[in-house]
């Protein structure tokens, strides 16, 4: 066993995306036993043991791989099976078996050769151990009779050397050599035969080869001695040649020989045959006996078998033979389409791939020979891949462009192997190639922005729109998640207000909303898809809330907080029709229709007496008052607004016509006695003093509690300590610790009065200073003038002013008004 290297230098080096070809070459002999070491083939590539394993040395071929294997282990190449020289390469000298061994990470491809040496393990043998010969007596000294050749399958020495023939007073035995290389017996007659004498030879033919040992094959000749024939059949040539093309039809001509002989009669029939042709001529040709044609009988195969030589002897009818031999040549014809492998195939690839990334392997290969044989592959134009020559018949793959997997997530590669025959061959492999997706695309939304119109008072946890992004991506990269980032409402955070499902994109109210308190908010709303890294965009979301008609229209003048207590309002005599009594003001809380306030009047107690503006308010005299007319007027006004269903509020006037307030004093005092009214006053009355009461106990409390924790601050008063008051607080006096009440009151008298009443309101405090006046003319304020008892109310945006006034403080008579002041 030897080891020729032809082309090697090593597989150690940096990871390249391209193949490299690198040649190694064997000889052994044949028939060595199974499992035998042909070669160290890690070692010889330069591999280590921690190499081997992670490099994956491993055979690939387009041949039979069943005479050796690679050891994954050791990286040795053994043998896998019986080696026949003879079975495997026939007569030709050079024996080769060729495979290719590849190491990946890099990819290298390595050719390997092994050559098979042969052994003298087979004998000379003859096809016919038995050899029959007739032989005229007649024949002269030194006349040769070729015999039957003897085979012998081992080649050089170990073949077919010498011919051997027991000692015998008639003949010799010479060896002679045919054009190709094959050894012929003939024997050489060195004694004129007698027929009389002696009719009939037994010899014994010996066929030696030249192997260490020597191994031999014999036949026994038979000599029949037959009567004189002296003119031998002579062809017209000695050598004929013939070209045939390897697709002409069975059946078909080949040649035709000729021989002639100048006897006659019986001694001049001549008949042709065949001698020491081979098995596979044998199969191919037939040759007719009388005319001497030779036909194809078998189909032709020019990478089978290239050349015949075959012997023909002419025979005439007293035994005389002549010879002649025959060489047909086989011309190759483009029969044969290329053969394309895939030695390896790396799929999926990532989309990401750079340009030249390799993806194949490929090994195409042509029976034919020359142009025929000569094969260039190709790939469809609209394809972002090439295919480049390697060596060896060796074909890359590479991409050529960037891949996108969002636009082709797999390609069918047809690839076209073509030879340059007339007409050219063709053969076509597809690849099915998968690509692997990169999360290389962002979520995108189905619109740069989004606006949500939501009613107002909606159900809580009511889904009120889905925001839908997609990725083109796939699997995982293409999995969405929603997320609210931030949005521009500063009380509360925004998951107070609205949700937004992960999933789906679902937005979800988490409250009921009021187009009262706020109309509008946005937000930004963020996809991320569960790549790695991830990819995410953000989308802003507008809500608009949409007003429904759910707030009545509230009158703020004149007011109507002092309950049970009537409102009055004065108007001169002599006021003219068109005359501006006052003014009922209204708003209501919604807007747009909603909002749009209409005031009718309902009920009065002279009809047409008074109009209204029904968008204004104001209401003003149709006509001049009249003696016949009432004093006292009581109007109901409806205000209404434009929703649907529509929502109203009412409100009543009391109006006295008089030209001071001494004139309308009476008017006001029999309203005011009504049982009703009483009852109500004694209600107040006693509410008041209960208030007052609880309100003094709650200052001795506070008192007390400052002083203590101005004295030693102990912890158990912390919880007391004083905390800012919002705006709508109370605020005391700074002599509430002295006993002193934030209330007030004004007594007023008049001659008129008989009893004594009082009559309490009860402020919403705000800020103390504006709780006390002091009014000591004893006249009420009416009109524009300043009030003696001011309460705002700012939380519910009423301005409503009250003045409380005791009339004439004289025994058995009081009586008390309330006016609204503008």
């Amino acid at each position: 066993m030897s080891r020729d290297t032809v082309n090697h230098s090593g597989v150690s080096g940096k990871n390249h995306s391209w193949a490299t070809s690198e040649q190694i070459q064997y000889s052994i002999p044949e028939e060595m036993p199974k499992g035998s070491i042909v070669g160290n083939l890690a070692k010889d590539l330069g591999l280590n043991a921690r190499e081997l394993a992670q490099r994956n040395l491993h055979a690939v071929s387009v041949d039979d791989m069943q005479y050796f294997t690679i050891s994954a282990e050791n990286g040795k190449l053994y043998v896998n099976d019986r080696i026949d020289r003879e079975g495997i390469c026939d007569t030709t000298a050079l024996c080769l078996v060729n495979f290719e061994a590849v190491v990946e990470n890099p990819l290298n491809i390595f050719h390997i050769t092994v050559v098979i040496q042969d052994i003298n393990d087979n004998a000379p043998y003859f096809a016919n151990e038995n050899i029959k010969l007739e032989i005229i007596e007649s024949s002269l000294l030194g006349t040769r009779f070729l015999i039957e050749k003897a085979e012998d399958p081992d080649i050089g020495m170990n073949s077919l050397q010498n011919y051997q023939i027991n000692p015998n007073q008639y003949f010799t035995v010479e060896v002679t050599e045919s054009k190709d290389g094959g050894k012929f017996a003939e024997l050489v007659l060195q004694k004129m035969l007698d027929r009389e004498r002696e009719q009939f030879f037994q010899l014994t033919l010996v066929a030696i080869d030249g192997g260490e040992p020597r191994r031999t094959g014999s036949a026994q000749i038979w000599i029949n001695v037959t009567d004189a024939n002296d003119n031998f059949p002579r062809f017209t040539q000695e050598l004929y040649k013939v070209s045939l093309k390897e697709n002409v039809p069975v059946g078909s001509f080949v040649l035709q020989t000729v021989a002639s002989d100048d006897d006659e009669g019986l001694n001049a029939q001549i008949t042709y045959q065949f001698r020491n042709i081979l098995l596979n001529s044998q199969q191919k040709f037939s040759l007719d006996p009388r005319n001497g044609t030779i036909t194809l009988t078998g189909p032709l195969d020019f990478e089978e078998t290239k050349e015949y030589s075959i012997r023909v002897a002419a025979k005439d009818g007293g035994g005389l033979v002549t010879h002649c031999n025959i060489e047909i040549t086989v011309l190759d014809e483009n029969d044969n389409s290329p053969e394309v492998s895939i030695v390896s195939l790396f799929n999926p690839v990532p989309e990401d791939s750079v340009s030249g990334t390799l993806i194949a392997l490929i090994n195409v290969k042509d029976k034919d020979t020359g142009d025929n044989g000569k094969v260039t592959c190709n790939l469809p134009n609209h394809l972002p891949f090439k295919i480049i020559p390697s060596s060896n018949n060796y074909y890359k793959l590479q991409t050529e462009i960037p891949l996108d997997r969002e636009k082709h997530s797999e390609y069918n590669i047809t690839i076209t192997a073509t030879d340059q025959g007339i007409p050219a061959l063709s053969t076509h492999k597809t690849i099915s190639l998968l690509i692997s997706d990169i999360n290389d695309n962002a979520p995108s939304f189905e619109k740069s922005s989004y606006t949500i119109y939501v009613p107002e008072n909606n159900p809580s946890g009511a889904s009120i729109f889905i925001i839908k992004a997609l990725d083109p991506d796939m699997d995982r990269n293409a999995r969405i998640t929603y997320s609210i980032l931030h949005s521009n409402i500063k009380e509360l955070p925004i998951s107070s207000y609205i949700s937004i499902n992960s999933e789906t994109g679902a937005l979800y109210a988490q409250r009921s909303f009021d187009y009262e308190q706020f109309r509008e908010f946005q937000l930004q709303v963020k996809a991320q898809d569960g790549g790695s890294p991830p990819l995410s965009s953000n989308v802003t979301v507008r809500v608009f809330i949409m007003d429904r008609n759910d707030n009545s229209p509230r009158i703020l003048s004149p007011s109507q907080e002092a309950k049970g207590s009537a409102l009055f309002e004065m108007v001169p005599r002599s006021a003219e029709a068109g005359y501006l009594v006052t003014k009922v003001v209204a708003v209501d809380a919604d807007s747009g229709h909603n909002a749009w306030l209409s005031y009718h009047v309902i009920q009065a107690t002279e009809p047409g007496f008074f109009s209204i503006g029904s968008h204004t308010g104001e209401i003003r005299t149709a006509r001049a008052f009249v003696e016949k007319d009432a004093a006292k007027q009581k109007l109901v006004i409806l205000v209404k607004d434009n929703g649907q269903p529509s929502l109203s509020a009412t409100v009543t006037l009391n109006l006295v016509f008089a030209e001071n307030f001494q004139e309308a004093l009476p008017e006001m005092k029999n309203q005011s006695s009504s049982p009703d009214y009483q009852s109500d006053l004694q209600f107040y009355l006693v509410l008041a003093l209960a208030l007052m009461s609880f309100l003094f106990l709650l200052t001795v409390i506070l008192a007390i509690m400052m002083k203590l924790r101005r004295s030693g601050n102990p912890k158990f008063l912390q919880c007391f300590a004083p905390v800012p008051h919002s705006k709508t607080g109370a605020i005391f006096p700074p002599n509430f610790e002295d006993g002193t009440l934030p209330y007030s009151y004004q007594l007023c008298l008049s001659s008129e009065s008989r009893k004594n009443e009082f009559t309490f309101l009860t402020p919403n405090i705000q800020i103390a200073e504006n709780i006390l006046c002091s009014n000591t003319s004893g006249v009420p304020i009416l009109g524009n003038e300043e009030n003696c008892l001011n309460s705002e109310m700012e939380s519910t945006d009423k301005a409503v002013k009250y003045y409380i006034s005791l009339t004439d403080f004289t025994p058995g008579t009081a009586s008390q008004s309330v006016f609204p002041l503008p």
